[in-house]
C-alpha cells in the first residue's frame, strides 16, 4: 500500500508515461501520410523505426550511471526537454533527412525517459502499482493515434498532429521542473527507512551484473517481448488502411483499440494484482497472445482481426511491467537496478528491429506477413518466458536456503 506521501510521485511518474506514450502511438498513423509527402517506401518506416531504436538502445544503457550521478528527477527533465524538442522536430521537419535526426533525438530521449521511470517504479512500488502507471502509457498511445487519425480526417497535415503532442510535452516538462523535488525527495526517504530497517546488499558494479546468466536470459526475453508488443502498434493502421482496404478512420480506431485495450487492460491487472500471482497473470497472457496473433492474420479487414488487435492488447497489457517488476527475484535485488537498463536497452533493441524488419521484409513480400510473423513469435515468447520463469524459481529458493 502506498503512503499517502507518495502520491505526488505516482501521479508525476503516471503523466510522464501517458506522455512517453502519445508520440508512439501517433507515428504509425502519421507514416502514410508522411510516405506520400516525401516520397518515401513502405520500407522507409522500417529505417526510421530502426534510427529510433538505436538512439534509444545507447540512452537506456547509460540511464542507470546517468541517474545515480545527476539524480532520477533532474534526469528525467533534461530527457523530456529533448524529447519535446524532438516532438517539434517532426513537427517541422523539412525533409527525410531531418525526420531522421529527430526520430534519433526521439528515441534516445526515449530511452532515457523509459529506462528512469522503469528503475525508479519498480524500485519503489508495488507490482500492482507498476502495472497500473504502464496503463498510462497505453492511455497515451491511445490517444495519440485517436487524435492523429482525426486531424487526417479534417484533411490537415500530420505536422499539425505533432504540434499538438508537442504541446503536451511542454506541460508535462513545466510540471516535472516545477515539482522534481517530490521524486529526489522520495527517493531519500525511501532510502532512510530502507537503512533504517534493514542493511542493503552493496550495489555491485555493472560488469558484476553483466556476468549473471539470468541477466543475459531476461535481456534476450525483453527484447523478443517488447519487439512483439510494438510491432502491432506500428504496423496495425497500415496493414488494415492500405493492404486490407479498411476506411482510414476505421483503421485508426482499429489501431487505437490496440493500445487502449492494453491501457484497460494493465489497469485492471494493476487493481487485480493483490488477488493473482504475477507469475501466473505472465502464464495465462502471454498463452492466450496466439490466439489474438491467429486472429489478426486470418482476420481480412473485418471484425476478426479488430478483435484480434484487442485480444493482443489485453494480453500484452500486464506482461512488461511485471516483468520489470520482478526482475529482483531472477538476478538478486543488488543486480537489479543495472539489470533493469539492460533490460530496457534489449526492449529498445527489439521495440525497433522487429517492427522495423517487418517493413523491410514487407518491401518484398506484403504487409500480410504481419500475421504469420506475430503468431510465430507469440508461440516463441511463451516458451521463452517458461525457461526464464523455471530458472527464477530456481534462484528464489536458491537465495532462501540456508
Amino acid at each position: 500500500m502506498i503512503r499517502e506521501s507518495r502520491w505526488l510521485p505516482v501521479t508525476i511518474v503516471a503523466l510522464a508515461f501517458a506522455a512517453l506514450g502519445l508520440p508512439d502511438g501517433a507515428l504509425g498513423v502519421a507514416w502514410p501520410s508522411v510516405r506520400r509527402d516525401f516520397g518515401l517506401p513502405v520500407s522507409g518506416f522500417g529505417v526510421l523505426i530502426i534510427i529510433m531504436m538505436g538512439g534509444h538502445l545507447l540512452a537506456s544503457v547509460g540511464s542507470g550511471p546517468a541517474a545515480a550521478r545527476v539524480g532520477p528527477a533532474r534526469l528525467l527533465l533534461w530527457a523530456n526537454l529533448a524529447f519535446t524538442a524532438s516532438a517539434f522536430a517532426f513537427a517541422f521537419a523539412p525533409g527525410w533527412w531531418a525526420l531522421m535526426l529527430a526520430g534519433l533525438l526521439a528515441g534516445a530521449a526515449g530511452g532515457l525517459i523509459d529506462a528512469g521511470l522503469n528503475a525508479y517504479a519498480a524500485a519503489r512500488f508495488s507490482p500492482g502499482v507498476v502495472t497500473s502507471l504502464h496503463a498510462c502509457f497505453g492511455a497515451g498511445a491511445t490517444l495519440g493515434p485517436l487524435l492523429m487519425g482525426r486531424l487526417l480526417e479534417q484533411g490537415r497535415s500530420w505536422r499539425g498532429g505533432y504540434g499538438v503532442i508537442a504541446g503536451a510535452l511542454v506541460a508535462t516538462t513545466v510540471l516535472l521542473a516545477l515539482r522534481r523535488r517530490a521524486l529526489d525527495e522520495n527517493g531519500e526517504a525511501d532510502r532512510a527507512s530502507d537503512r533504517a530497517a534493514t542493511a542493503l546488499p552493496s550495489v555491485p558494479r555493472l560488469a558484476e551484473t553483466l556476468r549473471h546468466p539470468g541477466v543475459w536470459l531476461g535481456a534476450v526475453l525483453f527484447c523478443l517481448y517488447t519487439g512483439l508488443e510494438a510491432t502491432p502498434g506500428r504496423w496495425a493502421y497500415s496493414l488494415l488502411a492500405e493492404a486490407r482496404g479498411m476506411a482510414p478512420e476505421r483503421a485508426a480506431v482499429a489501431a487505437a483499440a490496440y493500445w487502449g485495450s492494453m491501457s484497460v487492460g494493465r489497469a485492471s491487472w494493476g487493481l487485480a494484482a493483490r488477488w493473482l500471482a504475477p507469475r501466473v497473470v505472465l502464464r495465462a497472457c502471454l498463452a492466450c497472445a496466439p490466439l489474438g496473433a491467429l486472429l489478426v492474420w486470418t482476420g481480412a479487414a473485418g471484425p476478426l482481426a479488430v478483435a484480434g488487435f484487442v485480444i493482443l492488447g489485453l494480453c500484452f497489457a500486464p506482461v512488461f511491467p511485471l516483468l520489470t517488476a520482478l526482475t529482483a527475484d531472477r538476478v538478486g535485488a543488488e543486480h537489479a537496478g543495472h539489470a533493469i537498463g539492460l533490460q530496457v536497452a534489449a526492449a529498445s533493441l527489439g521495440g525497433g528491429a522487429l517492427p522495423g524488419g517487418i517493413g523491410l521484409v514487407a518491401r518484398h513480400t506484403g504487409l500480410e506477413v504481419l500475421g504469420p510473423f506475430l503468431f510465430v513469435t507469440a508461440l516463441v515468447t511463451l516458451a521463452l518466458y517458461r525457461v526464464v520463469e523455471r530458472r527464477a524459481s530456481l534462484a528464489v529458493r536458491s537465495r532462501r536456503s540456508p
